[in-house]
């Protein structure tokens, strides 16, 4: 796995957005927080472009995104936000670059299709707030953020869940929003969960569709060779009239239980404003005991 280099005071960071539109407005907190850090903050040249919903046209997205990846002067990447677009634009990406330069990328939600994508391609990437998301986020999800870049060791812990099951794991993490690693199975930015460590969280979605995911992951082999599962915010879900009967977690745990794997639930990362960064292809230590749950990035 290729791993970027950690950041320095003064380096440049990128700011795009590969799916909604963004403004400057919104980019104000977190502009002034990496300046903060000591990085210069260099923003794409289409961002606050308007195409409907999106931070420009397929063409406008596509040539940012190029733009920062060739740039050997930009160190870092940050997707400004999610929504949904980035799917319409990672088939155009030549990213021969970026193996031989590499820069973390940074975001999560939508950016799951790039971070699954770099996964396949060995590169790591980071699962971490957004700049939109600066504002309100925790002070320890911003800290995570920090020392994650700047390559400093990551420790995070959590609370004990009555559905975790205890173990200790060595491996590289994947993973990311669920309904996005759903929508990548077949494709060649579809998720390879062999011998990992695999991440999900989810917002907004009704229950009964995230049984249909779980069981789309299960059916394609995905826990088959998994070491242990990750489960991060599960936001803000939906049911019907006639309920479901399950949560989010509940449902998780109904399909996976049988397999001899380590789970946690509750991690502190996903839709919430305690969003702690994620190292995504970077051997990691996963700690699940009856006290708490313990997750180290060494590098």
């Amino acid at each position: 796995m290729i791993i970027p280099l950690k950041l320095k005071v003064g380096d440049k960071i990128g700011i795009i957005s590969t799916a909604r539109k963004i403004s400057l407005e919104e980019l104000s907190p977190a502009i002034n927080t990496l300046e903060s850090w000591g990085l210069e903050v260099v923003l794409a040249e289409n961002l606050f472009e308007e195409d409907n919903q999106f931070a420009g046209a397929v063409k406008q997205r596509t040539t940012d995104l190029q733009s920062m990846i060739n740039n050997d002067k930009i160190k870092a990447i940050l997707c400004a936000r999610g929504g949904y677009g980035t799917v319409q634009i990672i088939d155009n990406i030549d990213f021969t670059n970026l193996k031989k330069n590499p820069k973390w990328i940074v975001g999560y939600s939508d950016v799951t299709v790039l971070h699954s994508h770099l996964h396949n391609l060995g590169v790591a990437s980071m699962h971490a707030t957004m700049p939109k998301n600066f504002a309100t986020n925790t002070k320890d999800a911003l800290k995570s953020l920090k020392k994650s870049l700047f390559r400093e060791e990551t420790i995070v812990e959590c609370d004990p869940h009555p559905f975790n099951k205890k173990g200790r794991i060595e491996a590289e993490i994947v993973g990311g929003n669920l309904s996005i690693l759903y929508s990548l199975l077949g494709s060649d930015s579809d998720i390879d969960t062999d011998g990992k460590i695999l991440f999900m969280e989810d917002l907004d979605e009704y229950l009964y569709h995230i049984d249909r995911m779980i069981m789309n992951l299960k059916r394609n082999g995905k826990f088959e060779n998994l070491k242990a599962l990750i489960v991060g915010g599960m936001s803000d879900m939906n049911d019907n009239d006639i309920p479901f009967g399950k949560t989010a977690e509940q449902i998780i745990l109904e399909h996976t239980k049988d397999y001899d794997f380590p789970i946690c639930f509750g991690f502190p990362a996903g839709h919430i404003n305690d969003n702690s960064a994620i190292v995504f292809g970077v051997k990691s230590l996963l700690e699940i005991s009856a006290k708490k749950v313990r997750l180290t990035y060494p590098y």
